[in-house]
Formats: C-alpha cells, structure tokens, sequence
C-alpha cells in the first residue's frame, strides 16, 4: 500500500482519552501493542529517527549508521515498529525507506491526553 492509498481517520474514530470513556479490551489490547513497541529504548530513538527526518521518510542505511548494533537487530526492532503500526516502509530497489504512521501515534498520544480533565 503506497502513501497517498492510506485511509486518514478523524481523531474521534479512534479512540477517546481514558477520562472521556473507559476503553473496551479490544482498543486496549491494540493500543497496548503500540506503546509496547515504544517501551524500547532502540525502538523509541528509531522512531524519533524517522519522525524527525525532513521530508519524512528515511532510508533504513541512515538509521543503522546511527546505532552499534547489527543490521539484523535494527530490522527487528524496525519490524517491531511497523507491526504495531507505528510506522510504514516501502521497498526501493535495494534499500526499504520509513515514515511514522501519523494516526496511530495520535491514538496513542490521544489515550493520554489529560486535557479534558481541565476542560
């Protein structure tokens, strides 16, 4: 699926802060997986990686040159990220290019958001 093909979903689709309403166990099974995903610290810095690279994506050779780790343990965690969606790749030609999936570190950011508390 190419990066124009993807579904933008409005905030309240998702899903709401925990003290709007209490979550059922499939959007808190879901939503456990991503924030698992993040509770590495190789995978939460890959992630900034990516998310702070201008142009948005990034080629997976710049962000193995940014650990000392192997190729193979970067594509794990870079697996990991991209099972829990949070964020897609793209083949090109030899290399696989990243971009965070914006959506989805919203649903996360948005579960939360304590704002409404003050509200």
């Amino acid at each position: 699926m190419s990066r124009q093909e993807l579904p933008v979903l409005s905030p309240e689709s998702c899903c709401p802060p925990l003290v709007a309403e209490a979550l059922t166990g499939e959007a808190a099974a879901d939503l456990a997986r991503g924030f698992k995903a993040l509770s590495d610290p190789v995978r939460l810095r890959l992630l900034s990686l990516i998310a702070a690279r201008a142009g948005g994506e990034v080629c997976v050779c710049e962000l193995t040159d940014a650990f000392d780790l192997t190729g193979p343990t970067i594509s794990h965690h870079l697996k990991v990220l991209r099972e829990a969606g949070l964020v897609d790749s793209q083949r090109r030609g030899t290399w696989v290019y990243y971009w965070v999936m914006p959506g989805r570190l919203g649903a996360l950011s948005r579960l939360l958001d304590t704002s409404a508390m003050t509200s």
